[in-house]
This record gives structure tokens, C-alpha cells and sequence, in this order.
């Protein structure tokens, strides 16, 4: 994809509907220029830190199953290491973070009969668990598009500081999928019923409101990035409270959109009493009910996703929220095959990605089709197959 291309279609990603918004992205993901495995990710030691570069800029440093397995080795060996001190996380370029995994090799690894449909899933989520157990302060820059695995990349560390550029979201009912990566530890723990509005529709935060959200720890401008990043990595033997009182006074001293009234904050309420429910198609009900604008717009936005999916993520946040987050990612290995050997996956990604024609054809198409047994048997144990964590 030549950069003119890309600079127009990055230009006019946040004018387009929420739908086609995901299809511009999946699009760019999938059309990216493949690079040298070498140069995909960028590890590296800089005075106290160790510093981990996404280094697809052309693909929004969307990551596929080699990065990880550079990642994650070298992340275990910097645990250990006596001069690291922390690790700094980042995407190279302006425009993201992590924009996601690599979806359309997972939709050709199953038309191929590759391994990769299981490998990818289960290799992912032991560099999420490795994150969220990491002894020594893990701090991600979330500049950018933040979505679906790149979340995994970064929400599960101490710290994660967001931009006035970075996008959040987890699209993934959009396209027959789930909010994994640990979403069904992370999004039922956001306050009110937040995680479950996010999870359902897709919706997009920016900026601030990911760290009013409760998502990034911290908020400093884009332009502070390469200061701050300095700053870590010249402490001297820093401890976890010498990294957070570094990233606390850029926080402080950051004045943006200060005073912006949190996007969600006048819904909040209507949030909090629509989507507390026993089930999805009491959601349904109560957002038919209500008949505002809002609840209008959010049932036009659920209706299009994948009903298997939308079922799936409410059992998913409804068991998640009182497990740790190995039994969630556990749990979550079980429902991503599940989903590979489901249909709406790779519907979803046909519609979206491959023919573009942004018309699904959910099976089953209505949410009174998808049987308790059914969901009984996506959470079922894979016995020897199971991810160990």
C-alpha cells in the first residue's frame, strides 16, 4: 500500500461509520507490506529499560505469531536479568500502537488446515499472562490505535499511558469473534457496567476518556512521549514507585483536554441500568424499552453483530469477573476454538475484510437460535489441549 493511500485513508478513518471504520482497519492490516521477521519487532536494552518497538507502522503494528515468539522469550529473560529494571512497550510510527493481531492469516490457516488457528491463540494468550504476572514495572505507550490484541499487549502490565491519539477498542463482536486477550478479566472490572457496553458494541474511546475509563493509567501528550520514555530509561536501580512518581508528574503537568467532559459521562446511568441484565436478550429488551436516542443508537450498533458472539461475551464477562486472569485466559483459549470451529469468524472476517460487502450472514441469525448447550459446550475443557499456563 503506497504511503499516499495510506495517508489518505489514516485522514478519513475518523469520519466513517463504526462498521467501516473496523473494515478500513482490517483492510490495512491485511494489505501490509510483508517485512523482514527481524525488523517486525525491535528489542532492545537502553540504560535501566529494556524496549520492545512494534515495528509495522504500514500495518498499524498489528503482530502475527513470529513477533510474539520473539517477544515472549526475550520478556522472560529481561524478568530475570539483574540490570533491567523495567520494560517500555511502544508501536512504531504516529498512527498506532497495536492495532491487533493478524487476522487474515488465521482465516487462511484454517482454509490450509495449518496449526496456527490453535498455535496463535495459545501463544498469545501466554505473553498476556506473562504481562500480567511480570515482576518488575511494565509500562506501555499506548499512542495510537489501541484494539483487540494490542489491548492484551497493554492492559494487563502496571502502567499504560494514553495520548489525545490513542483510540481504544475491542471490535471483535463485529466479527464473529469475542473480546479475549484477557477482555473477560479486565472489562467486567471497569466501573458500572462500562466493560459490558465496550464489549457489545465496539465503541470507541479516545484520548483522555481511556484514562477516565479506567483503561490507561496515566494521560501526557503525544509530544511528551519521547521525553518521558528518556526520562525512564535514566533512572538509576528505579523501583516500581520511582517509575510511577515519573509518570505521575507527566501526568500532572498535562493540561489537554483537562477540563473535557468524560463521552460516556451523561449515559453513564443509562449504561449502568440498560446493560445490567440476566442475559443478552434482556438487554435487548431493556434497550428497546427505553426507546431514548441513545438506547436506539446502541441496539441499531448490537443488532449487526455476530448473535453467537454477543452471547459468548455475556457469559464470558459474567464468569470472568469472578476468576483470575490465568483461569479467564484459560477459559478464553476454550472459546477462541470455539470460534475456529464456528462459522461467524470467518464470516465475519469475509464480510469485513475479504469481499468487503459489510453484510454478514450470521449463523445462527437471531439470538433465540443459540442454545444453552451450545454456549454449555464453547466453555467446555479441551482436556489435553487446554491452555497451561
Amino acid at each position: 500500500m503506497g504511503p499516499l493511500v495510506t495517508s489518505v485513508m489514516q485522514k478519513c478513518l475518523p469520519r466513517l461509520k463504526p462498521f467501516n471504520r473496523l473494515q478500513i482497519i482490517l483492510r490495512h492490516l491485511s494489505m501490509a507490506e510483508t517485512m523482514n521477521s527481524s525488523a517486525e519487532v525491535l528489542l532492545e536494552k537502553r540504560g535501566c529499560a529494556a524496549i520492545i518497538t512494534l515495528n509495522r507502522p504500514k500495518a498499524l503494528n498489528a503482530f502475527n505469531i513470529s513477533m510474539i515468539r520473539q517477544i515472549y522469550p526475550q520478556l522472560k529473560k529481561w524478568e530475570q536479568d539483574p540490570e533491567t529494571y523495567l520494560i517500555v512497550i511502544k508501536g512504531a510510527g504516529e498512527k498506532a500502537f497495536c492495532a491487533g493481531g493478524d487476522i487474515r492469516a488465521i482465516t487462511e490457516a484454517k482454509k490450509s488446515g495449518s496449526r496456527l488457528t490453535k498455535d496463535f491463540y495459545r501463544e498469545e494468550y501466554i505473553l498476556n499472562n506473562a504481562i500480567g504476572t511480570f515482576q518488575k514495572p511494565y509500562v506501555a505507550l499506548i499512542d495510537g490505535i489501541t484494539m483487540g490484541g494490542g489491548v492484551g499487549l497493554s492492559v494487563h502490565g502496571h502502567f499504560r499511558v494514553a495520548t489525545e491519539r490513542t483510540v481504544f477498542a475491542m471490535p471483535e463482536t463485529a466479527i464473529g469473534l469475542f473480546p479475549d486477550v484477557g477482555g473477560g478479566y479486565f472489562l467486567p472490572r471497569l466501573p458500572g457496567k462500562l466493560g459490558y457496553f465496550l464489549a457489545f458494541t465496539g465503541f470507541r474511546l479516545k484520548g483522555r476518556d481511556v484514562h477516565t475509563a479506567g483503561i490507561a493509567t496515566h494521560f501526557v501528550e503525544a509530544e511528551k512521549m519521547v521525553a518521558l520514555e528518556k526520562d525512564l530509561t535514566e533512572l538509576i536501580s528505579p523501583s516500581k514507585a520511582n517509575v510511577a512518581d515519573i509518570l505521575d508528574s507527566y501526568h500532572k503537568k498535562c493540561k489537554l483536554d483537562q477540563e473535557k467532559e468524560f463521552v460516556l459521562g451523561e449515559h453513564m446511568d443509562k449504561i449502568n441500568s440498560l446493560f445490567s441484565a440476566n442475559s443478552m436478550e434482556e438487554i435487548i429488551q431493556n434497550l428497546k424499552k427505553d426507546g431514548s436516542p441513545f438506547a436506539l443508537n446502541q441496539l441499531k450498533t448490537i443488532t449487526k453483530m455476530s448473535p453467537t458472539s454477543l452471547k459468548i461475551t455475556f457469559r464470558q464477562l459474567k464468569e470472568g469477573v469472578s476468576l483470575n486472569l490465568q483461569d479467564v485466559l484459560t477459559m478464553e483459549y476454550r472459546l477462541s476454538q470455539a470460534c475456529m470451529r464456528g462459522h461467524d469468524f470467518f464470516e465475519g472476517v469475509r464480510a469485513v475484510l475479504i469481499d468487503r460487502d459489510q453484510s454478514p450472514k450470521w449463523k445462527p441469525a437471531v439470538l433465540e437460535e443459540i442454545t444453552d448447550e451450545f454456549l454449555d459446550s464453547c466453555f467446555k475443557s479441551l482436556g489435553s489441549d487446554d491452555l497451561k499456563l
